[in-house]
């Protein structure tokens, strides 16, 4: 991502600094864990979209900053969150924050990074952006109750799996690019047609992460965690869709009662794939791709959005 680093890489060196500032504290045990998260980051792309979406929409200023350590905020903790509630004891090939801390700690550390990011907007008057983020994180919680609700019963349908990975996933991403846009023009208009691309590229995103499933690519880690879990994913519900009633039977039989099972795991990877499920997801992917690319042509062409580009089909063609 080049480009994106020669329009944007200043402001992102920049912001790690604030970042790094912003979760500072006197406690000595939360001081730790907040420079162990540091050190781990990710590749800080919600952080880059809001930067680019400010950029395209008029420019990045001191709102801009605070609005991408506000999600840089929410999603680690949400992080945290989810590692607890998985008891997940690896992120990013590091230990997870449960892991070296245990849970109460975790808990504890993932409020403080929530209530950092309320009191960033709040003491700077940022009320726009807080509303914004609140309601991804609402759409969050909402998302992944409503995936445990479904995965017991499987009987998701693909209207419910988009209501799903919109919530769980893509809100998060359009929170990012609605607080970009807001933070450069405080426009409500240019706001919402930020928040629909983030929306659609952050889809995209999910179903890409559905494909890795699958065994599209070689990530170095194993298919078939989403059966394991029970998760009815884009490709496997095109499948049943399109399976006989014998075939749908023993699919969902195995998903239910055999998903620890690799031989049965891998008899469900193979049947979705000779099904046409693999072709379908990716179908849809490159359309909400697509879709999310079309409105950016209602912004002139610049360094800004050619980068912005570069970073949706980065996010389309990643090998993990």
């Amino acid at each position: 991502m080049e480009l994106v680093q020669k329009v944007i890489g200043a402001e992102l060196s920049l912001f790690e600094k604030k970042f790094a500032e912003s979760v500072k504290t006197p406690n000595l045990l939360l001081d730790r864990i907040m420079k162990f998260i540091i050190r781990r980051k990710g590749k800080q792309m919600r952080p880059m979209f809001v930067f680019l979406s400010a950029k395209i929409a008029g420019g990045i200023n001191d709102v801009s900053y605070r609005a991408a350590s506000l999600i840089e905020l929410l999603h680690t903790a949400t992080l945290v969150h989810d590692d607890v509630v998985d008891n997940s004891m690896k992120r990013r090939d590091f230990f997870s924050i449960n892991a070296l801390w245990k849970n109460k700690i975790a808990v504890l550390v993932g409020d403080y990074l929530l209530s950092k990011g309320l009191l960033l907007s709040i003491d700077n008057g940022d009320y726009k952006i807080l509303q914004i983020t609140s309601r991804a994180v609402k759409e969050m919680s909402e998302g992944e109750l409503l995936q445990m609700e479904k995965a017991r019963k499987l009987d998701i349908d693909e209207s419910v799996y988009f209501e799903i990975i919109r919530a769980k996933t893509a809100s998060l991403l359009s929170s990012a690019c609605a607080a970009g846009a807001y933070s450069a023009t405080a426009d409500d208009a240019v706001t919402d047609r930020f928040r629909s691309f983030g929306e659609k590229v952050g889809i995209a995103f999910q179903i890409k992460d559905d494909l890795f499933d699958y065994g599209q690519d070689n990530i170095g880690k194993p298919t078939g965690i989403d059966i394991k879990e029970k998760k009815m994913t884009l490709p496997l519900i095109y499948a049943l869709n399109n399976a006989s009633k014998a075939d749908k039977r023993r699919i969902i039989y195995i998903v239910k009662n055999n998903s620890t099972d690799r031989a049965k795991v891998n008899e469900v990877i193979s049947y979705v794939q000779q099904s046409g499920g693999i072709t379908y997801a990716q179908e849809k992917m490159k359309q909400y791709k697509e879709e999310a690319l079309q409105i950016l042509l209602d912004y002139p062409d610049s360094p800004a959005r050619q980068a912005m580009e570069q970073l949706v089909n980065y996010v389309i063609d990643r090998k993990y």
